[in-house]
Parts: structure tokens; C-alpha cells; sequence
């Protein structure tokens, strides 16, 4: 695999992935229980569900512009880059509330229309700041795979791929396509442990051809490599790839290139109340960290900045000090961790 292209200035970020809006609620470990999944993961559900769900809730939810790879792009975009999404919404309400949101924080819009509302992810939030997802996709998974062009990643470093899309591969195929075709470096998070389980017959083959940043957590890993070893897990995930990350949550993240393997410190651990958003935001600092040219040493930190102070609030949005506690630590790493660029 090569190195980012960071030729001719070209430092964009491009986000690909289900244009959902969160719906974030409290939720006890008994409710989740009796709800029959297993918390912490992912199940797709329908509209009716999701209002089955929130007739049950005590609070009525907060509602706010989600998705895993938008989460990325907004972060990008926060911190200074060139941000794009690329993903399908409804044409009602809530996808123009998406859509002002992503131009709000400086993302461009490359948004297909759909007549079927926007898709919508309800979040319960147990008291260990875990979140149980119910996914109605919506018009998200209406987007086809010859929508998604060369065009969608012109101009684009890196393209970032929510391993949600693996739920659809004909569409995952088509935007591994179109992103090579343009010359870009693709980065994949594997999203939840339940997505890795359900295309294990593929995946391998995918991040082999395909993949040049790969991104894992704790239990994505297992699921991938079968192993709960650190440095077991890091080295199957490394194996097809020039760049592997493995967030360890509280402990930190280990970054793993050619025959390194870089330990990244957690940057806090007080004040954590919902971990939504936290592998989406950490990979937006990570991304924007290595197309500014930095270290992977600060790329880690400014990652890990972004996934703590995400965990300090309910939902994928950072207040504003949060982020300005966060370019406090870009403006040091634009003074100190730049690496040469060819």
C-alpha cells in the first residue's frame, strides 16, 4: 500500500456513508435487557420500532445530524480541513435540517434525494455511557451503486467508509471502486462488532484489495482476528493495510505502520457520560492529522482529544470550548509534529 497522496495540495476528506439523523435518549441496562439485543451493538429496525421505542422512554429524545462517517466529516471540518459527505436523505424536514447542519460545519454537501423519509438512529444511552443503536435506514439505503462516481471524490485524499455500507456490497464495491479510480487513499472503520460477524466472508478480501487505513476497536478486532490480545489483534489488522488503528476506549489507541507500533495516551478519562460518536470523532482528528502532514504521534493526540471530549457530552456534536480545547492542541502540533511531505 502507498503512503496518503498528499500531492498538489490535495488534503480533503471525503466521508461516505448513511445520512441518518440521531435520536439520543437515557435508557436503564434493564430496559435494553428485556429489549433482547446485545448491548452496545447495532440492529437495523423499521420507523414503526424506533416510534414503538420512544412511546417507552420516559424523556423525549435529542435530535441531532448522525451517521458514523458524517460524524468524521464534521469533525474534519471543525478542526480546519476540507471536509465532504457523500449519502442520500429524504426530501422532507429532517434532510434539510442534515443538510444546513453539514454546511453549518464548514462539510460540502454531495447528498442524492430519495421520495422515502431520512433515516433515522435511535440511541440509548445506559448509565455506563455505553449507546444501544436502532438503525431505520431510510432513504440512506436507497443510494445505488451507479449514483456513487469518480466525481463524488474528485480532489479527494482520503475517502472514509463507515463499515455500515458493508450491509449493502454491491454500493460498498462501487465506492471502493470510484475512490480508487480518483486517486484517493481509503480509510475503513469497522463500525460495530455485529457488522464485522455479518461479512466476515468478504471483508478480508475487501480491506486486502481495497483498504489502506483500517480502523478497529476492542471488540470490532475480536470479532475480525478472533483474538482479545492487543498485540495479536493489531497484527492480523495490520496485515493487508499500510495504516491500523485499534482504539482502546479509556486506554488509549495503538497505531500500527510498517513494522511500528505507536502507543497513543488517552487524553482524559473524568466526565465521560456517552461514548456516541467516539470512534467517528476520533478518526476525524486522526484523518485530519495525517493529510495536514503531521506525525502520526500528533495525529494520535489530536484524535484522542476529539474522541475524549465527544464522551463528555450526549450525542456526536462537541460544544464549542471542547473544540477550542482541541485546536489549542492542533495550533501546538502545527508549531511541533509536521512531517515532511513528499
Amino acid at each position: 500500500m502507498g503512503v496518503l497522496n498528499l500531492k498538489n495540495n490535495v488534503r480533503t476528506v471525503v466521508g461516505v456513508g448513511s445520512a441518518l439523523v440521531d435520536m439520543l435518549a437515557n435508557a436503564s441496562d434493564e430496559f435494553i435487557k428485556k429489549l433482547g439485543v446485545e448491548k452496545g451493538g447495532m440492529t437495523l429496525v423499521d420507523q414503526d420500532y424506533i416510534d414503538r421505542l420512544i412511546e417507552q422512554i420516559q424523556n423525549s429524545p435529542a435530535i441531532v445530524p448522525g451517521g458514523s462517517a458524517c460524524n468524521t466529516a464534521i469533525g474534519v471540518g471543525k478542526l480546519g480541513g476540507d471536509a465532504k459527505f457523500v449519502g442520500k436523505l429524504g426530501n422532507d424536514e429532517l434532510g434539510e435540517f442534515f443538510n444546513q447542519d453539514l454546511k453549518k460545519n464548514n462539510v460540502k454537501p454531495f447528498l442524492f434525494s430519495s421520495t422515502t423519509p431520512t433515516g433515522r438512529v435511535l440511541s440509548l444511552i445506559t448509565p455506563d455511557a455505553q449507546r444501544s443503536m436502532f438503525t431505520c435506514l431510510g432513504a440512506s439505503a436507497e443510494m445505488q451503486p451507479d449514483e456513487v462516481t469518480t466525481d463524488c471524490f474528485k480532489d479527494a485524499a482520503v475517502v472514509h467508509i463507515e463499515g455500515y455500507l458493508l450491509f449493502n456490497r454491491e454500493l460498498m464495491k462501487a465506492v471502493l471502486k470510484s475512490a480508487k479510480d480518483a486517486g484517493a487513499q481509503v480509510s475503513l472503520d469497522l463500525a460495530s462488532f455485529n457488522v464485522v460477524e455479518e461479512s466476515k466472508d468478504i471483508l478480508p478480501d475487501i480491506i486486502k484489495e481495497s483498504v489502506d487505513i483500517l480502523l478497529a476497536n476492542e471488540d470490532e478486532a475480536r470479532a475480525y482476528t478472533g483474538y482479545t490480545d492487543e498485540d495479536k489483534a493489531l497484527e492480523v489488522l495490520s496485515e493487508n493495510v499500510d495504516i491500523a488503528v485499534l482504539k482502546l476506549g479509556p486506554h488509549g489507541s495503538i497505531i500500527a505502520h510498517q513494522d511500528k507500533k505507536i502507543k497513543i495516551d488517552p487524553m482524559g478519562s473524568g466526565g465521560v457520560v456517552d461514548t456516541t460518536g467516539a470512534g467517528d470523532l476520533w478518526a476525524s482528528g486522526f484523518l485530519f492529522g495525517l493529510v495536514s502532514g503531521y506525525s502520526f504521534e500528533k495525529s494520535g493526540a489530536i484524535a484522542s482529544a476529539c474522541g475524549y471530549e465527544v464522551c463528555r457530552v450526549v450525542g456526536a456534536d462537541i460544544p464549542e470550548d471542547g473544540w477550542h480545547r482541541i485546536k489549542k492542541l492542533k495550533h501546538n502540533g502545527e508549531k511541533n509534529g509536521r512531517r515532511k511531505i513528499p
